[in-house]
């Protein structure tokens, strides 16, 4: 029990074994969070590619099975957008609840559309041209969807101003750094 002990202090005094064998666990265990959901999507998809009356098989799927499924998935969402005759829309706290629709995050179905592109070649042997996941198709509907969702919750995107120093005679530049001693 001593040397288990010792070991312990060994490890708590900051060695560089202890931080490496951290850091190498924590990335192992990044990559199989990654593998399993990538896992988890390609196995949704492929379920909900069986449930097509008639089914499609994999090998037939192509862009437009993708943007039903994502269209499909949408209503399982936990973001509020707001429709464009809501009275809260382009706000981004509306001071009341409403009827609006849960939708997806633009995000979420970003990083869905990217594991699933990643499964599909895994899959297939990486051939990017037969790949559904990577069509223009997809990435014009994310980027609609992006830019309808930042529109509907009052989130646009704007280009800050530049800092102007008013009194630039007697004051410091703001870039220096006051320490109180």
């Amino acid at each position: 029990m001593i040397t288990a002990m010792s070991d312990k202090k060994y490890f708590a005094e900051g060695s560089s074994s202890f931080s490496n064998v951290v850091h190498q666990t924590r990335q192992q265990t990044t990559a199989s969070r990654y593998e399993s959901q990538k896992r988890r999507d390609w196995t949704t998809f492929g379920l909900y590619l069986k449930n097509q009356r008639p089914p499609v098989p994999v090998s037939q799927c192509d862009c437009s099975h993708v943007l039903n499924y994502l269209r499909y998935i949408d209503q399982f969402g936990k973001t509020k957008v707001h429709h464009q005759g809501c009275l809260f829309f382009g706000q981004s706290e509306p001071p009341a609840p409403c009827n609006c629709p849960l939708r997806q995050a633009w995000g979420s179905l970003d990083a869905l559309i990217g594991r699933l592109r990643a499964a599909f070649n895994e899959e297939n042997g990486g051939s990017h041209e037969a790949n559904p996941f990577a069509s223009g198709e997809i990435r014009v509907y994310l980027r609609e969807i992006r830019e309808y969702q930042a529109k509907a919750r009052g989130l646009p995107y704007k280009k800050k101003k530049k800092k102007t120093n008013q009194s630039k005679g007697s004051e410091e530049p703001s870039s220096s750094v006051h320490f109180a001693v």
